[in-house]
This record gives C-alpha cells, sequence and structure tokens, in this order.
C-alpha cells in the first residue's frame, strides 16, 4: 500500500539566475511539477510515495525520474515516450516578487498520458491519491487523470487535489473553472492559493471562497495565503493558521510543500478529511506551514523540500 501517489506533470522548471559576462540571460534547471513536488515532500518526510505520470526519452526525462527516485519516490508507474519532448518551464520573478511563466509544451509529455498506460495497481493501492489541474488542460491525459480518480475513489482512495492554475495553459478562465470544477465530484481534500479563489467560486475572501467550495461536497478546504498562512475549513469549523516570519530565498513549490506536510499528517494518523476535527486540522496546517517555511528558505522546489528531522527541531 502507497501512502501518498500524485499523477500528473514532472517537468523541468528554467528559473532565471542573472546575466552572464556576454550579457544574456541566464536559467537554472530545476526539476519540478506540482504533482511531483508533492511526492517528493512527502517522500522526504518519511512516507511511501509513488508517482504516475509521463516524460520524454529525453535527457530531462532520465533526469527527472533519477531525481524522483533518489527522493524515495517509486517511479514504476512513470512512462517514458520517445514521441514527445518532457515538458519545459521558463519561471521569471518581476521585482514585486510575481512569478511569470512561459512553457514548451505544445504537446508536452505530461499532456499525452493515456489510459491504457496507467498503473492501476499503484492507483488501486493508495492511501491518498492526488492530482492537480495541468493534467486537465489538454487530451488524452484529461481522461486518463479523470479514469485514475474515479478508480481510485472507488477502491476508497482519499482524493487530495490542487488545482495550480497557470493561466496561460488554458484557452479562457471559463475553460479553466468548468475543467477544474469537473473533479469536485471525487474530491475529499482540496488545497487553492488566495490567487485562485475569485477564479474558481467568485469570492476573493478565503472564508467565503472555502464555504463555496465546501457546498460542492468536499470536507476539506484549504486556502494558502503565502505569507499571512493557511485559512483551513473543515466540516467541524474554520480557523486562520499564521505563519512565521522568514527570510525568503525562492517560493517555488512553496505551495507543494505545505501540501506535501498536510497529506503527511493525514496519511500518517489515517483520519479522513470528512472526519478531520478543527482543533486537528490547525496542527495539520502548522506542521505543514513549518515544511513551507523550510522550503522557501532553500533555492529550487524538490531539493528545498525538508526531512523530518528538520521540520521537528
Amino acid at each position: 500500500m502507497f501512502d501518498v501517489t500524485c499523477i500528473g506533470e514532472a517537468l523541468i522548471d528554467f528559473s532565471f539566475l542573472g546575466i552572464s559576462d556576454n550579457n544574456m540571460e541566464l536559467f537554472e534547471r530545476s526539476p519540478g511539477g506540482a504533482p511531483a513536488n508533492v511526492a517528493c515532500a512527502v517522500s522526504k518526510l518519511g512516507l511511501k510515495t509513488a508517482f504516475i505520470g509521463k516524460v520524454g526519452a529525453d535527457m530531462h526525462g532520465e533526469f527527472l525520474i533519477s531525481v524522483l527516485r533518489e527522493c524515495g519516490v517509486d517511479t514504476s508507474g512513470m512512462v517514458i515516450d520517445p514521441s514527445v519532448f518532457t515538458t519545459l518551464a521558463f519561471v521569471k520573478v518581476s521585482e514585486n516578487g510575481e512569478r511569470s511563466f512561459s512553457f514548451a509544451r505544445k504537446p508536452g509529455a505530461d499532456t499525452q498520458l493515456e489510459i491504457h498506460e496507467l498503473n492501476m495497481y499503484i492507483i488501486t493501492n493508495s492511501y491518498i491519491f492526488h492530482m492537480g489541474s495541468l493534467s486537465l488542460t489538454d487530451e488524452p491525459a484529461r481522461s486518463a487523470t479523470i479514469y485514475a480518480a474515479q478508480k481510485a475513489k472507488a477502491a476508497h482512495s482519499i482524493i487530495a487535489y490542487d488545482p495550480n492554475y497557470r493561466e496561460s495553459l488554458w484557452e479562457s478562465p471559463e475553460e479553466a473553472r468548468r475543467q477544474i470544477r469537473s473533479v469536485f465530484p471525487y474530491v475529499d481534500a482540496i488545497k487553492i492559493s488566495d490567487e485562485e479563489t475569485a477564479l474558481l467560486t467568485g469570492y476573493e475572501d478565503p472564508e467565503r471562497a472555502s464555504l463555496e467550495i465546501m457546498s460542492q461536497g468536499i470536507p476539506l478546504v484549504i486556502v494558502t495565503m503565502g505569507a499571512k498562512g493557511a485559512f483551513i475549513r473543515t466540516e467541524s469549523g474554520s480557523a486562520l493558521i499564521r505563519g512565521n516570519h522568514v527570510d525568503v530565498v525562492d517560493t517555488t513549490g512553496a505551495g507543494d510543500a505545505f501540501w506535501g506536510g498536510f497529506l503527511y499528517q493525514i496519511a500518517q494518523t489515517k483520519v479522513h478529511p470528512k472526519n478531520l476535527p478543527l482543533d486537528m486540522a490547525k496542527m495539520f496546517a502548522g506542521f505543514a506551514i513549518r515544511v513551507a517555511e523550510i522550503s522557501i528558505g532553500r533555492r529550487g522546489a524538490i531539493h528545498a523540500m525538508p526531512y523530518l528531522s528538520e521540520v521537528q527541531l
């Protein structure tokens, strides 16, 4: 039995690093992809994880598989496809800290995962099955992701979800909202950022947005709010959990670090989100915030994820 299985994109983040002596922009290659980040976060905390997705038969795909294995993630559900190229994401950060993304994904390998390529043993033997919305932008990955979620749900897995909206990958905000919300009926726990509340619910306020999402039948809703902390809502109440002031080096993957920390706690305690008391959820969120705060003090995403011993200091 796997504690947490993640399906979706494993890709390369090329992050802006500065200007070369020849006055050219420099980008640093880092392993990434939100579901891959979550898998590594949970694995480095000490649980058994697996990743399901597709990469190209190229240097980047080989690199991603090796990084996941180094983190202790089971990669037997990963498909290597020589007909497509591993997805690349170029990331720049503006002076005010806002990130912008440019994707080489037409098509990227992550969008080409097909139903017949799914490792059903992993899917039906996972305590938590986690997915994001980048798998829903294109076929055939959209159908494969939904099929996998259906099978995991039928096998009594807890379904976790992080929409992780990237505007440039969708035809329109309306289409993104429709597809992202299409999997709500399967979801037991969802994490969204405060930048996604208005898109998904029509409300910017985390409290109202979380109420709207919970009304769709999702028993655990979390809105991450950057330096302000996280707003959590369970069926027994809601609370804002504040973070600590920490020095920021790189916020890439911070939300994935948080979600990995939270899912780790759910998998450890075996408490289903629909039965999660508010006090316990607050404790889980405090732990998850600590995981995220450590990660933003380091460069990159996967390599910045802490081990359990670091979080417990």
